[in-house]
């Protein structure tokens, strides 16, 4: 079996505050876009996982995929099987890419052995292993809230809206980007009155962490303006960054944009 993770952008994150658990309590608006990893499962004696691709970190204990697998492990009966995952979404770059392996894992593994589980006891799961991981399981756009793992779908039109995602292959790790935020901003929701009219988006869907990633990432600021002076009606950080892009109506556009750090040109809507 074959299932092809895909990655996610921000339209926007706030941080409201900090939680008693040690999380933030936040709210952004993701997304679905086409961009992969591949993951494969097949029968195998014993269970195996192995990657390919861009190279992951080899001494931070089980991977999100393995974590998957042995969380579903403790609560049905499932045999061994050998996964192998073709990592191609940047790492650290608040793409999701990693959130997204780890709910592909759990609805493959689903299907694969026939669990039966809904969507919804998938979702139970995902959180368990992150709070980016259960938005992968409807994988639509939608409001999350809490830490992350609190989805509220939402009705988006992104037909006819063309992406240009960058990544200047800067590790910014989760923990570094919320020491490098201003508590004093905390508390602000974001602005969604205004949602179905694409042109208030700059204004209103605002990522707390791009100030500091801009001021402290000259490659970061300098992409974001140019995609804006190329005509992007919305330019901005995805998630803690380190990627930006841009939206647009014309895909024109998208012909006179740089080379540098881009990773994908395209229609934004998955189902295209």
């Amino acid at each position: 079996m074959i299932v092809f993770p895909n990655a996610k952008i921000n339209l926007g994150l706030k941080i409201l505050g900090k939680r008693n658990d040690g999380f933030h309590a936040l709210e952004t608006l993701m997304i679905p876009i086409p961009l992969y990893d591949v993951l494969e499962v097949t029968d195998h004696p014993h269970f195996e996982y192995d990657a390919s691709g861009l190279c992951l970190p080899s001494n931070e204990g089980p991977t999100l995929c393995e974590k998957a697998y042995a969380l579903l492990k403790q609560f049905h009966h499932i045999g061994p099987v050998r996964i192998h995952l073709r990592k191609q979404i940047p790492i650290g770059a608040g793409l999701g890419g990693g959130s997204s392996d780890a709910a592909f894992t759990l609805m493959a593994l689903n299907q694969w052995f026939d669990l039966g589980c809904s969507k919804a006891e998938l979702e139970t799961y995902a959180a368990a292993l992150g709070s980016d991981c259960p938005f992968f399981i409807r994988n639509e756009p939608a409001l999350a809230s809490g830490r992350g793992e609190v989805l509220e779908g939402i009705a988006l039109d992104l037909k006819g809206v063309f992406l240009a995602l960058y990544n200047p292959e800067i590790h910014m790790s989760t923990s570094d980007a919320y020491a490098s935020l201003d508590s004093s901003t905390f508390g602000k929701p974001l602005s969604l009155d205004r949602l179905t009219e694409k042109k208030y988006w700059q204004e209103d869907l605002v990522n707390d962490f791009e100030l500091p990633a801009v001021t402290k990432h000259l490659a970061i600021k300098e992409g974001i303006k140019a995609l804006k002076e190329a005509g992007a009606f919305y330019a901005a950080l995805s998630g803690s960054g380190s990627s930006f892009f841009g939206l647009f109506f014309d895909p024109n556009s998208l012909v006179k944009l740089p080379d540098k750090h881009l990773i994908y040109k395209g229609f934004i809507d998955i189902n295209n």
